[in-house]
């Protein structure tokens, strides 16, 4: 069982879209380690070619030389040695310009690809030019074979060390990707994740680790500072707000009464708002789950608001979801007024099998808003209308505790903000 679980984490942590990536790291370095080892074979192996040509031609002039003492030790005609003595007319013109000139010489001749000899020739006190040639074929051969050995093996070297560094770049490469994995994962809000190198040496990639958990620790204490001032604002203000909610009743009524209660009513919802928001960033909300027919609970929570919009119900039967009702109706209810209050109308709500559907016909929602999710205190483009930017936040924290996704998007067809429910079905 054990076994199998490991190979199960083995599968599931390969990525094969990584793996088949040119451009990842694990290829760069192979790449690396590929052209450093050819161009070490290559500069060996023309070190060695050219030493190894080298001393042939040496050898082989040694031993034209020596035949040549020999043949003219043994006189002319003589047929005891190793090589013949030739005349002008069978030397190679190079080697006849050479002895003219130079009294002696030594001449390499591959004019024939499979016979190259080695010619060793000298001008006689008579004048005659005289020289004798020996065969070179084993050397070339033997250089041939040298050479032809150098690039198999070298290939055979590369074959085993371009996966080997391949594999070698993959531990590496896997903590890369789960520093790349903790960021993204920090980026979309979960302050808690780690990359979980503490303790190791340090290199590079450690060192980037330990920067993005200290960002982490960083991003978590703001936010942390943030949410107890928020819970400490709130709770403060509730004590005087009490106070003028009372004394807002006992003032006679007059137009300016109703204007300071007004007031005291919206300072009265932030301070609720901002108490709401401080139970969920402190997780002290608990849903009470329970099965709901969802057209109903829509239906009831779109009355509860007072606002005027249609529901439809898609062609499947009516779903029955397993959900906390009263938070869904808080839900609901942030998701429809604030259709209202920074949309236009008209406002469309959907229900279809498990989801929940709320679109209005305004300038829909702000790209700020769409790519980093409800902020408090935000309420995004100025077109969208004036609030407290705290109706989509409690809905998006309210979604988290029942289990329900929230995304928000804009109509591509004509316009207006669409914002979508979709809850966990029964079972």
């Amino acid at each position: 069982m054990g076994a199998r679980r490991s190979l199960h984490n083995w599968r599931s942590s390969l990525n094969w879209r990584s793996l088949l990536n040119w451009r990842s790291l694990r290829w760069k370095i192979a790449l690396l380690v590929t052209a450093a080892c050819c161009g070490i074979a290559l500069t060996v192996g023309l070190l060695v070619h050219r030493s190894t040509y080298k001393w042939s031609m040496n050898d082989g002039g040694a031993k034209a030389r020596n035949a040549l003492n020999t043949a003219l030790a043994e006189g002319e005609g003589g047929d005891r040695g190793t090589a013949r003595l030739v005349g002008p007319e069978d030397m190679p013109a190079a080697l006849v310009r050479m002895i003219r000139e130079d009294g002696s010489g030594d001449l390499y001749d591959e004019s024939h690809e499979y016979q190259p000899r080695m010619w060793a020739g000298e001008r006689l006190p008579d004048g005659r030019l005289v020289a004798v040639a020996v065969d070179m074929g084993p050397d070339q051969r033997s250089r041939r074979a040298l050479d032809r050995h150098m690039w198999e093996y070298s290939l055979i070297a590369l074959a085993v060390i371009v996966p080997l560094s391949a594999l070698a770049a993959e531990l590496p490469n896997r903590r890369l990707r789960r520093v790349a994995r903790t960021a993204r994962r920090i980026a979309s809000g979960d302050l808690a994740a780690r990359t979980g190198t503490g303790g190791r040496e340090g290199d590079e990639i450690t060192e980037i680790s330990a920067t993005v958990d200290s960002m982490a620790d960083s991003l978590q204490d703001r936010l942390r500072s943030e949410q107890r001032f928020t819970a400490d604002v709130a709770h403060e203000l509730r004590t005087p707000l009490m106070g003028l909610v009372t004394s807002a009743e006992l003032l006679p009524d007059s137009e300016a009464t109703d204007l300071v209660r007004g007031r005291v009513r919206v300072l009265r919802t932030l301070v609720e708002e901002l108490l709401e928001i401080s139970r969920l960033d402190a997780g002290a909300e608990h849903a009470d789950l329970r099965p709901v027919a969802l057209p109903d609970l829509v239906r009831d929570s779109l009355a509860r608001t007072g606002l005027d919009a249609t529901v439809a119900v898609g062609a499947a039967p009516p779903a029955v979801v397993e959900t906390d009702p009263r938070r869904l109706d808080r839900i609901l209810a942030n998701l429809i007024v604030n259709a209202h209050r920074h949309g236009a109308a008209p406002v469309e709500i959907t229900v279809e099998d498990t989801a929940v559907v709320v679109r209005d016909h305004g300038p829909g929602f702000p790209a700020t808003l769409l790519a980093e999710g409800p902020q408090r205190f935000r309420t995004g483009a100025a077109e969208r209308g004036h609030g407290h930017g705290l109706g989509l936040t409690i809905a998006s924290g309210q979604a988290k505790v029942i289990g329900a996704t929230l995304l928000f998007s804009n109509a591509a067809a004509d316009g207006g903000a669409v914002a979508t429910v979709r809850l966990p079905p029964v079972g």
